[in-house]
């Protein structure tokens, strides 16, 4: 990152950090994406117990990853304001803490995995699957953790291209190793969908090092030095990180874990509605990865020009990245509504999951409209490190605006499954507009401050 003096050098500077972004984001959901086709290649009891283990482990590593994604605004703040030589500490304090958080989870997977899989309805194949893909996981946390930490460092430099060329080197090398223990090849035994989480858990301690190496060895990170003069844990800096991060966890917690409700209260439909919902959502989660880009990419650049006191250039980028993302929401409406059958066709080949796909996926154009807004708003108010209220309207829009309104859309009147989608619809505009004058109103009151010192 660096200062910029007119709106066309902040676009310029804008695209080069938010493309690698959205290439990363895109491969690291191709990740999750061969490991259910592959595991589906090798049975439907395999590919059943991969989607049950993806349910349980998405929302809680997306919560807890939330966390660390907080040394991004911290370190962005810091090289803003010129103070690069707290970045290390920073990053050190992150890795402790990255550590920590992995191992509770891991704990956590210890004494609550078998009672939540009992709790389900589950084929006794399908439950072994989903245990044990997850146990294999776990082997992988502490590294995928580490990783993310290290990866909010290179981001926050503004350094996106080299997270984007960790992630385009480890997708292959995580299809390889799918391919090698699910299928049981060069000597190894077949493990099904129990050798995707092993072949993932490969790859995030390969992710690990790869980093590690390119933070030691290249400019601009080696000048840091994070890996020399380690101290003691500081309780002090992980509240720091804590107070943003946690916020910003529970955020994306809700968020994900929507989703899963939904599907669990979708299961009372025939299997035509449930197939055409979830291949829908997927579509629908694919395109989200460019709001989530772009937020992502806000975050960095509010939280820059916020650490310099350049709350005018930090308004600008808000408004740079809001404008690129409803743009791109406009088009992909436009895609949806023009290609629908053959979007559809690409989930199922059965003419009525296609039909019913196609209703939800007119329903997607308006979710993505209103994520376009959303999604943005809040990765500029976390680059301000305005994370409470964020937070809040998190689990107001979805889970007190959305789920009830949409159960009740469902369950009482005539739409019903398309109930859900409404009621999410609603609760996601509903996010946007309120988070809109929190933006506005943060923008001012950092404006004003300026103006007085």
């Amino acid at each position: 990152m660096y200062p910029t003096k007119n709106l066309t050098e902040k676009m310029k500077l804008f695209a080069v950090i938010v493309f690698p972004i959205l290439i990363t984001q895109i491969g690291m959901y191709a990740m999750n994406f061969f490991d259910t086709v592959m595991s589906g290649r090798a049975g439907a009891d395999e590919l059943a117990g991969v989607a049950i283990g993806s349910s349980i482990w998405v929302p809680v590593f997306t919560g807890i990853n939330g966390i660390l994604l907080a040394l991004s605004p911290i370190v962005a703040h810091l090289t803003g304001a010129d103070q690069k030589e707290d970045v290390p500490e920073a990053i050190r304090q992150g890795i402790y803490l990255s550590i920590g958080l992995a191992t509770m989870i891991m704990l956590a997977g210890w004494s609550l995995l078998d009672p939540i899989l009992s709790m389900m309805d589950l084929e006794p194949n399908v439950k072994h699957v989903a245990k044990y893909y997850l146990v294999a996981l776990g082997f992988g946390i502490i590294p995928l953790f580490i990783y993310n930490t290290l990866r909010s460092f290179i981001d926050a430099l503004g350094q996106t291209r080299v997270s984007m060329i960790i992630i385009l080197i480890a997708l292959p090398v995580n299809v390889v190793l799918n391919y090698i223990f699910i299928f049981g090849k060069f000597g190894v035994p077949a493990l099904g969908g129990i050798g995707a989480g092993v072949a993932s858990s490969i790859t995030y301690l390969f992710t690990m090092m790869l980093s590690v190496y390119i933070i030691y060895k290249h400019h601009p990170f080696a000048k840091f030095h994070i890996f020399g003069d380690w101290k003691h844990p500081s309780f002090t800096a992980w509240w720091e990180q804590l107070k943003i991060g946690v916020p910003i966890g529970f955020a994306i917690f809700f968020e994900t874990s929507i989703f899963a409700a939904v599907t669990l209260l979708m299961s009372v439909y025939n299997t035509v509605t449930i197939a055409a919902h979830q291949a829908a959502i997927n579509f629908a989660s694919f395109l989200y990865m460019m709001p989530l880009s772009i937020s992502m990419a806000l975050t960095i650049a509010v939280g820059f020009e916020a650490g310099g006191k350049r709350f005018r250039d930090a308004r600008q980028y808000s408004i740079i990245g809001i404008t690129i993302a409803v743009v791109f929401a406009l088009i992909g409406g436009a895609g949806i509504y023009a290609f629908d059958d053959a979007i559809a066709s690409l989930y199922s080949n059965h003419q009525a999951v296609i039909e019913l796909t196609k209703q939800f996926l007119w329903f997607a154009i308006f979710f993505q409209l209103s994520d376009a807004f959303g999604a943005p708003i809040q990765g500029a108010l976390r680059g301000y490190k305005d994370v409470k209220v964020t937070l809040l309207m998190a689990f107001i829009s979805y889970w007190l605006i959305g789920l009830p309104s949409g159960y009740l859309m469902a369950r009482y009147t005539d739409i019903g499954p398309f109930g859900y989608w409404i009621g999410l619809i609603a609760g996601l505009a509903a996010g946007a507009v309120t988070l809109m004058f929190r933006l506005l109103y943060i923008q001012k009151k950092k404006e004003r401050m300026s103006l007085k010192s």
